[in-house]
């Protein structure tokens, strides 16, 4: 994406490498945000009160650009683009680059939610970068320049942070996503006769591999990969927790590698799955990370912002990063300088420790990881017009048809509410036929 990025942050500096709101001033800086759902726009317009959000079109073309929101661009003073993901509308890239517009482009941070799959839960916390995203290996993030260049061993603080931080996330067993304990590791892996070797599974069609892996390779690739190399271990194949739950799709098929591996298909919270493991093998998964902070060898296939800093088995180089680090310097840099977090009630900015006592309390309260149902009053869709409540056990089979479990499980929860959150204006309108008030 050729976009002018905001002029280079001062290297050197933990501040200095990722967003940094601007200084309070009686005018809100005005965002224009591509590419945000509908569901996620609450989240952002509570948690950046200092930005006066514009969401522009999921699929705006170069002529609602030019006759509609290129005016309004250009006619309010300064501005900035927020822009969910990799990619822009070359238009508005264009654009930004004419006009140095600052980019900024979000993540989620890898504290994520209480639930385990992502969809429609507020993160709470996000990865702001005005460079290129983290996960994307063909050029220097804020993430990776920060890595890159700060002294981390001269910020006793941060560095004595950093390193209870670690022992907090695997002391509570938290993770990016967190589900409760259903079964053991024990249970599924069966009795530890050898070494046991984990294959970590991951969206293949998601954006962390198709930038962060220069070869392409897929899950089954890896399981081939890992029973070459470790002949005589127990190979366990886990996939992707939204591919187990038909949230993401999945494009290699698991009965391939079936004689190679044993398969997972259970849920099992990650900080369990890997608690007996002696390695790992990844393309560009979280998940790599979280096993180093457990001692666990970890080979990456592709190049994910922990590799390269002489921590892994890296079998694709990155030769912009030939400094050695700590595994607390890496923490720092990404779990306490890098990401901002967010109060998950009040979208008042916090910090990493106050996320991760947020996320115990809720695992904690096995009720407060539902989804909350409406309240009945005698007015309104579960009201007067309630008798379409009856219509949630017929719609559902055909919402997960047409989506995922997941979709399904939001539905049954809040029917008005699924259909107001989607993108798609149609299916918005099929919502309020349904539902006409609420």
């Amino acid at each position: 994406m050729a976009v002018t990025r905001q002029p280079a942050k001062t290297a050197g500096t933990a501040k200095g490498c990722g967003f940094i709101p601007s200084a309070p001033s009686p005018e809100q800086v005005t965002m224009f945000a591509v590419h945000v759902t509908e569901w996620k726009r609450p989240f952002l317009q509570r948690s950046f009160p200092d930005r006066r959000f514009h969401f522009l079109p999921k699929n705006l073309n170069g002529r609602d650009l030019e006759r509609t929101w290129k005016p309004r661009i250009l006619a309010g003073g300064p501005c900035e683009f927020f822009v969910w993901g990799l990619t822009m509308p070359p238009a508005l890239a264009d654009l930004a680059m004419e006009q140095n517009i600052p980019v900024l482009l979000v993540e989620d941070g890898f504290l994520r939610s209480v639930r385990p799959s992502a969809s429609r839960t507020p993160p709470l916390s996000l990865a702001l970068d005005s460079r290129t995203p983290y996960f994307d290996c063909s050029r220097p993030s804020d993430l990776e320049v920060l890595l890159s260049t700060y002294d981390f061993e001269a910020d006793a603080a941060l560095m004595a942070r950093a390193l209870a931080g670690i022992a907090l996330l695997l002391k509570c067993g938290i993770s990016k996503y967190n589900g409760g304990l259903q079964r053991t590791a024990e249970e599924l892996y069966g009795q530890k006769t050898r070494k046991r070797v984990l294959v970590v599974g991951q969206v293949e069609d998601d954006a962390s591999i198709r930038y962060g892996c220069a070869t392409p390779m897929t899950n089954n690739d890896l399981v081939r990969l890992a029973a070459a190399e470790q002949p005589h271990a127990q190979i366990l194949y886990k996939p992707h927790p939204d591919v187990l739950s038909r949230v993401r799709p999945a494009s290699s098929d698991p009965a391939e590698v079936a004689h190679l591996c044993e398969v997972v298909t259970e849920c099992l919270p990650l900080a369990e799955a890997l608690r007996t493991v002696d390695h790992v093998y990844t393309i560009t998964s979280l998940a790599g990370f979280e096993a180093l902070m457990r001692g666990i060898p970890v080979t990456t296939a592709g190049s994910p912002f922990y590799a390269g800093w002489g921590l892994t088995d890296d079998r694709q180089p990155n030769p912009r990063r030939p400094r050695t680090l700590s595994l607390e310097a890496l923490f720092a840099g990404a779990y306490l300088v890098y990401p901002r977090y967010f109060d998950p009630v009040t979208g008042e900015e916090t910090s990493f420790e106050a996320t991760v006592a947020a996320i115990r309390r809720q695992l904690e309260e096995p009720e407060a990881q539902r989804a909350s149902r409406p309240v009945w009053r005698p007015w309104g869709p579960y009201g007067v017009f309630g008798w379409r409540r009856l219509l949630t056990a017929i719609l559902a089979p055909a919402v997960r048809h047409a989506g995922n479990d997941r979709d399904a499980e939001d539905f049954r929860a809040d029917p008005v509410g699924f259909f107001r959150n989607l993108s798609d204006p149609r299916l918005r309108l099929v919502g309020r036929i349904l539902y006409p008030f609420g």
